[in-house]
């Protein structure tokens, strides 16, 4: 039961200044200076353009000094920091806010845990493709004893932005695809991060975001439009939001993107009457960084001091590191632009949310003895492994093909798993290069920790011969037994600014297959990437591929854990693969057309691609065979109820991602050719048949209709059991309302 801290509040904020109230509503980020005579922000962009090298990068930022503001922190100027993330500045800094300032009103410190802190799990979209709720709240609530440890108190995660481009680069820090994942995903993060007491030192509020819509930008482009009906918002793109507010979460980001022609930043429709007045969201908001000022740029307001006014009166609380409210809020009260009922509800917001996390009655949540005893532990290693071999998805495994493209008659099965004592040839750099192996937004850890499939050889004693490029085929064929090609992504590569009009593999790691395929040899291409690529020709040519995505800490060992046979695949994919650059957005939820595609030239397809993706949503093969069979459609009071038999059918046990697709026959508006509804994993030992149950209220089944009133019809649903999106065992059943 949620604490009352309504008195303490209007008591506090009975004594704040304007000045002081304002402070709360400014998070900060420590300055970089002493080591270069331009900006941070210019210096990363040098880096980025090719202006410097990485490595001088690394240099000048060595020799930089952190200026935290403190002047500025003394006079009650700032409420929160942004990208602190040690028990010793943290704790340095909470000194002054208590025992320096005049009220003593503790910080709120926030950072980006995305995919854990010094221990870091697999990239969301990885992580999703274990469909395993249960492993989602466990690496979130790792992720929160490592980063509260540190010193912070809030991660700006989950991020449940519904994503089917796959050129956008964010894709890699959510779930995919799909409404209902996306909220059992986001939801599962809550819980983690926030745990069962917030007050308890090891929780961490949870910041969802980014609200709303913001997978959806026009063209894949980062920071672009979103424009679309509301129908579609509610039904495709709000649902996992408001999942994460059920579940409690006590922090929201607004997005970059506008909708429908307003920035969210500024959008009151959004901020207070969906997110407040129709969800009941008691929290508090914050800006994604410098976004407020960018409402400039974006034209809907002539300058700062217009933003500052439009943001706070929108809903939006804490400004994140764009200084707009610090450097306007003043001026607009005391000339009453701005009421100071307005700033006074923001500020309640934000106290609330520090007194739930108990910093009043303990500022210091941490120190360095903890913090040093906390990371990166021998069981946060192990739940790192655990998660990445839970996330790889093994996309293909045929047998080995002669030179002509025939299947080798002779081959008693599959080319994985590798046998005990094969001695493995390894091409292409990703497979030694430890700090690519961590993804986008691992900003706490630390690129040694990683695990590289050379490093994960050498510790298992594995035999391996390696080279970087082509040039030494023969050799290395004379050598080794089967070859592994390390393909892929690098980070930087992925996730924030990192959008792509061209999602295919490079032109080299191309050529080195083909090179790799006329040895005659086996290979197995193992991906690290961030996002679903285009690889129609790599999933025609190679007999083995494994999606193991950027993987984390435990990169290396968990791709071991799979190719030997240690571990059993039971991955799937939460987004769906294209065939080609030009099909984004491709998704399987898509809404069913007059002219469905087909072979006739008159129907809703591309004449240079295939109708099918090259991997559809939800795929993913395993080291042993499921079989359904079954399927029962029951319609009860108030749900349908559905029973569907899997049984293993190989010889190995394993863990099969059981799907559950419901297709509305006939609306009132156009319906999706199916819909995701359910899904449970399911271990099988070998032979073993089990019965899963579903059961689907009658009211996921709605719609909102033209005036926006959602509705269900009766009618005829489709429902889909199997292993994928492509499921074809189905059973019919009509809802009588």
């Amino acid at each position: 039961m949620k604490k009352n801290y309504d008195e303490r509040i209007k008591s506090l904020m009975s004594q704040m200044t304007l000045e002081e109230k304002i402070g709360q509503l400014r998070q900060c980020g420590p300055s970089l200076v002493g080591a270069f005579e331009v900006s941070f922000e210019e210096l990363l962009d040098m880096m980025f353009d090719g202006r410097i090298s990485e490595e001088e990068f690394g240099r000048l930022m060595s020799t930089a000094e952190q200026d935290f503001h403190e002047d500025d922190l003394k006079a009650g100027r700032i409420g929160s920091y942004n990208g602190v993330g040690d028990a010793k500045t943290a704790n340095r800094l909470q000194k002054i806010a208590v025992e320096e300032t005049r009220l003593g009103i503790p910080l709120l410190f926030g950072y980006d845990v995305i995919h854990g802190f010094r221990t870091v799990t697999p990239i969301p979209l990885a992580e999703s493709c274990a469909w395993d709720p249960g492993l989602w709240e466990r690496t979130a609530r790792m992720a929160a004893e490592e980063a509260t440890s540190g010193g912070v108190h809030m991660t700006f995660a989950p991020m449940v932005d519904v994503a089917r481009d796959a050129r956008w680069g964010r894709i890699s820090e959510g779930a995919g695809e799909d409404v209902f994942l996306n909220s059992a995903y986001g939801t599962a993060k809550v819980r983690g991060f926030q745990g069962a007491d917030l007050e308890k030192t090891d929780s961490m509020a949870a910041c969802v975001k980014h609200f709303a819509a913001y997978g959806a930008v026009e063209a894949g482009k980062d920071y672009g439009r979103v424009d679309m009906s509301m129908q579609k918002l509610f039904e495709e793109y709000l649902p996992p939001y408001k999942a994460c507010v059920d579940a409690g979460a006590r922090a929201i980001m607004p997005a970059f993107n506008d909708i429908n022609g307003v920035p969210c930043s500024v959008n009151g429709w959004l901020l207070k009457h969906v997110l407040r007045e129709q969800w009941g969201f008691d929290g508090m908001t914050i800006s994604d960084a410098n976004a407020i000022a960018e409402c400039v740029e974006h034209g809907i307001v002539p300058d700062r001091k217009t933003a500052a006014k439009a943001a706070l009166e929108a809903g939006m609380e804490m400004d994140m590191t764009s200084n707009v409210y610090a450097g306007e809020l003043l001026k607009l009260v005391q000339n009453s632009e701005t009421e100071i009922e307005t700033v006074d509800r923001a500020v309640e917001h934000i106290l609330r949310v520090k007194f739930e996390l108990g910093l009043f009655d303990n500022p210091y949540q941490t120190d360095e003895e903890r913090e040093k005893s906390t990371l990166l532990k021998t069981d946060h290693r192990a739940l790192a492994r655990e998660a990445a071999v839970k996330s790889m998805v093994l996309l293909k495994n045929d047998c080995m093909p002669d030179k002509d493209g025939t299947r080798r008659k002779s081959d008693a099965g599959p080319l994985l798993p590798l046998q005990k004592g094969t001695c493995l040839g390894i091409f292409g750099e990703l497979a030694e290069d430890k700090k690519e192996m961590t993804g986008a937004w691992a900003i706490g850890s630390n690129p040694e920790d990683c695990v590289s499939i050379l490093e994960a050889c050498e510790l298992r004693g594995i035999t391996y011969n390696y080279s970087r490029d082509a040039e030494n085929i023969t050799e290395m064929a004379a050598k080794s037994d089967v070859f592994l090609a390390v393909l892929g992504e690098k980070k930087d590569e992925s996730g924030e600014a990192a959008s792509r009009a061209d999602i295919t593999l490079p032109g080299e790691q191309i050529a080195l297959v083909e090179k790799l395929m006329a040895s005659g040899k086996p290979v197995v291409a193992i991906l690290f990437n961030g996002r679903p690529l285009s690889i129609p020709h790599i999933a025609e040519k190679v007999p083995a591929i494994l999606e193991a995505w950027h993987p984390g800490t435990e990169a290396g060992s968990a791709v071991l854990d799979i190719l030997f046979g240690d571990a059993n695949p039971s991955g799937k994919l939460t987004a769906t693969f294209p065939y080609a650059s030009g099909q984004c957005p491709v998704y399987y939820a898509h809404i069913q057309t007059g002219r469905p595609g087909g072979k006739s030239k008159f129907t809703s397809k591309y004449i240079d691609t295939p109708l099918d993706p090259v991997y559809p949503f939800g795929y993913g093969l395993s080291y042993t065979k499921y079989e359904y069979s079954g399927l029962q459609v029951r319609c009860e009071e108030s749900a349908f109820r559905i029973h569907v038999s899997v049984k293993n059918v190989g010889c190995r046990d394993g863990e099969e991602i059981v799907q559950c697709y419901v297709q509305d026959k006939t609306a009132k508006r156009v319906r999706p050719v199916r819909q995701l509804k359910a899904f449970e994993k399911v271990l099988l030992e070998a032979g073993e048949t089990k019965s899963v149950e579903f059961i689907i209220p009658f009211t996921e089944l709605g719609y909102y209709d033209w005036n926006m009133n959602y509705v269900i019809d009766p009618g005829e649903f489709v429902f889909y059991a199997g292993g994928d999106s492509n499921c074809s065992l189905c059973e019919k059943a009509v809802l009588r309302v």
